[in-house]
């Protein structure tokens, strides 16, 4: 059976909401034994997240679990307002 591939795309309003988010959620790495491999990666205010599994299950399971983290940390950033701009320090 071939490999079952989905690739989600979500944009933000700025580079640095999409940074904030990205660096949240690219921690959380998909158990090895799920048989499903998350990929993501950042596009200036463009979160891309890659899934290949070999189960259509394992594959929606992965991508639930996406999602819920997904609302977590943008209903996070609704609360607190939108991130900071990063500072260099000298």
């Amino acid at each position: 059976m071939n490999d079952i591939n989905v690739s989600v795309s979500v944009p933000f309003t700025t580079a640095r909401e999409a940074d904030v988010v990205y660096q949240v959620l690219r921690v959380d790495s998909e158990p090895k034994r799920s048989g499903v491999s998350k990929i993501l990666s950042l596009d200036e205010t463009r979160l891309n997240v890659n899934f290949t599994g070999t189960e259509a299950r394992k594959v929606r399971v992965g991508l639930t679990s996406f999602f819920e983290s997904l609302l977590l940390v943008l209903e996070t950033l609704k609360e607190f307002g939108p991130p900071a701009p990063e500072y260099t320090h000298y």
